[in-house]
C-alpha cells in the first residue's frame, strides 16, 4: 500500500502522528493536520514532476518509510506538544509562539523536500561548502533551480498558514512580517540540509538526520524571531 509517496509502513506512522496532532491541538487540532497534510500534498506533487527524468537518470527516491516520516515529522510534532503544554497552563502568548514555530518547522521541511526534487531538474549542482561542481544526487549539491523553489515553498507554505493562523491568535506581529518570516526560516532550513548533506558524502550523519536538524533550524529561528518582534 503505498498513499502520498509513503510506503505503507511510512502511512502507518504519519497516521499514529496525525492521531497525536489531533490530540495536542485542541480546538485547533485541524489546523496541525491541515499544516502536516500541506506537506505531504506538495510533496508528493513536486515528487510527480518530472518523474520520467529522475527514473531514467535514477534520481527518483524509493516510497518514504518510518525515518523519512519521523525525521521530518517529529520536531512539528514536538512543537504541537509545546503548544498543548502552554494551552494547559494558561500560557496563550506563549501558545501562539509555538503555533509559529509549527509553522516555520512545516515551512522548512517543505522547502528542502521542493529544493530535493525540483532542484535535480536543473543544470549540474555545486557543493554548498566547496563550490565545486557534484553530480546531480549527491547529497550538499544545490541549482539555483533548488534555490529558487526554497524560497517559494516556505512562502506558499506562510500565504496559506499565517492567514488561518491569524484568525484565532494575535501573533504580535503583522501579517506580511509574519509571512516573511515563514520564508526566511524554511529557506534558512533548507539551507541547512544542504549543508549537513556535504557532510552526508564523507560518513556523518545522513539525509534523516539532516532532514530532521534541517525542521529543528526552521523552528528555531522562527521561534527566536518573533520573541524578538
Amino acid at each position: 500500500m503505498e498513499a502520498l509517496t509513503l510506503s505503507g509502513t511510512g502511512l502507518a506512522v504519519a497516521l499514529i502522528m496525525g492521531f497525536l496532532f489531533v490530540i495536542f491541538g485542541g480546538h485547533l487540532w485541524w489546523f496541525f493536520i491541515l499544516g502536516m497534510m500541506l506537506f505531504l500534498v506538495l510533496s508528493a506533487m513536486v515528487t510527480w514532476i518530472g518523474k520520467g527524468y529522475k527514473s531514467k537518470k535514477k534520481l527518483g527516491q524509493d516510497p518514504r518509510g518510518i525515518r523519512n516520516v519521523v525525521a521530518n515529522g517529529l520536531m512539528p510534532l514536538v512543537i504541537a506538544g509545546l503548544y498543548y503544554l502552554m494551552m494547559a497552563i494558561g500560557k496563550g502568548d506563549y501558545a501562539s509562539i509555538f503555533l509559529f514555530g509549527f509553522i516555520c518547522s512545516v515551512a522548512a521541511i517543505t522547502a528542502d523536500k521542493f529544493a530535493s526534487e525540483i532542484g535535480v531538474l536543473g543544470p549540474m549542482p555545486i557543493s554548498l561548502i566547496s563550490g565545486k561542481r557534484v553530480r546531480k544526487g549527491v547529497s550538499g549539491g544545490v541549482t539555483w533551480l533548488g534555490l529558487t523553489v526554497s524560497a517559494l515553498a516556505p512562502l506558499l507554505i506562510g500565504l496559506i498558514l499565517i492567514p488561518l493562523a491569524l484568525t484565532t491568535y494575535s501573533l504580535g506581529i503583522g501579517a506580511y512580517l509574519a509571512i516573511a518570516i515563514v520564508t526566511l526560516c524554511g529557506f534558512l532550513g533548507s539551507l541547512v540540509d544542504s549543508f549537513l548533506g556535504y557532510y552526508e558524502e564523507k560518513g556523518i550523519g545522513n539525509k534523516f538526520t539532516s532532514n530532521f536538524l534541517c525542521s529543528i533550524a526552521g523552528a528555531a529561528v522562527g521561534i527566536i524571531l518573533i520573541v524578538l518582534f
